[in-house]
């Protein structure tokens, strides 16, 4: 199986660049798993594809503001650094561009106050950086005021609103990279989801280097995906399991809910509370232990995001699907238009 299998065609203008001013007013493809049928249709249209007894899976991880810009100490070199995974002692692994600027015992000072400066102390897998940072106060609160929400580079408008990058049910702090299919919910879209009867489980799943990193090898078995931090409750895990024995079906929002519960089950499809840390890649062939539907945003060409999808509903049926939502003109990527695959 050749990355290559996995491209499109996608014209730049078809790439989102800002969030609609409603959250649920974008547009949704409806695909067929098993048929490839292609429907289209408005996001609050989910409703008439749900049924009582169904569960929802939220992924309810909050983007922190990750991406830092700083000053390389005795130079001046600007240099830019986005927090990937937090360690202990204010240790944390990072993304810094330019990487030959950070070699090891580097110092970099953040703001004009100097309030955050980090010191390179060894150089790791895919060549990451870690970094101690040192700071007088709460690193949250320094890091709300210097610190960025990490859009990807594909989006170059400047983010008005950093809620906007947010979804309304995020809880808890620790992603570089938002769960973008949770993004055209409202709380009222959630309500009237509650309100047909259908359950929500929320699991957490702090999105990490894995959304940035392209896939590099030809042959996809050979891409290593990179290890994320997962936690699934007591409560959920039930709500999960009630549901599938009750026969009503599992559908996750987003990719990452999606490889959260599949961390998480046994070879039967059952869940238990747990937390840690999981680096699962699916690709076609995989076969699902709990989930049965999906609710994603359209993702970039060769990417273990749509690897993932065409996992799921076939990925000739995926690419067409793909094809028909260029052709309708459809918004692609992080602020763009929903599939829902069933």
């Amino acid at each position: 199986m050749k990355t290559s299998d996995f491209y499109f065609e996608l014209p730049k203008e078809l790439i989102a660049q800002d969030p609609l001013e409603d959250r649920s007013a974008s547009r949704l493809l409806v695909l067929g798993k098993e048929d490839g049928s292609v429907t289209h249709r408005h996001f609050t249209d989910i409703l008439e594809y749900l049924r009582r007894g169904d569960c929802l899976v939220l992924n309810n991880t909050k983007v922190i503001p990750a991406r830092l810009y700083g000053t390389r100490e005795g130079t001046g070199a600007a240099i830019e650094v986005l927090l990937l995974k937090r360690g202990e002692n204010d240790v944390w692994e990072t993304l810094v561009r330019p990487g030959k600027k950070a070699r090891p015992g580097t110092r970099i000072v953040f703001g004009d106050d100097g309030a955050l400066t980090g010191e390179v102390i060894d150089i790791v897998e895919e060549g990451n950086r870690l970094i101690r940072f040192s700071y007088e106060g709460i690193f949250e609160e320094i890091l709300d005021r210097l610190g960025q929400m990490p859009l990807p580079p594909y989006i170059t408008h400047e983010l008005k609103d950093k809620n906007r990058y947010q979804t309304v049910y995020a809880k808890y702090e620790g992603s570089a990279a938002a769960p973008t299919a949770g993004l055209h919910f409202t709380p009222q879209l959630l309500d009237a989801v509650r309100e047909k009867g259908v359950r929500i489980a929320e699991v957490t799943l702090h999105v990490g280097l894995g959304t940035f990193r392209p896939v590099k090898a030809e042959d996809v078995t050979q891409h290593h995906m990179h290890s994320e931090f997962y936690r699934i409750s007591q409560t959920a895990a039930q709500i999960i399991n009630d549901t599938k024995a009750q026969g009503g079906r599992v559908i996750c929002v987003g990719t990452t809910s999606c490889r959260t519960i599949e961390s998480a089950a046994d070879e039967s499809g059952l869940i238990r509370p747990c937390s840690g840390w999981t680096d699962i890649f699916i690709y076609p062939g995989y076969q699902f232990r709990v989930l049965d539907g999906l609710i994603t945003n359209f993702h970039l060409p060769e990417s273990t995001l749509l690897m993932l999808v065409s996992a799921l509903a076939g990925k000739e049926h995926v690419l067409d699907a793909y094809k028909a939502a260029v052709a309708e003109r459809y918004r692609f990527f992080s602020f763009g238009d929903a599939m829902l695959i069933l």
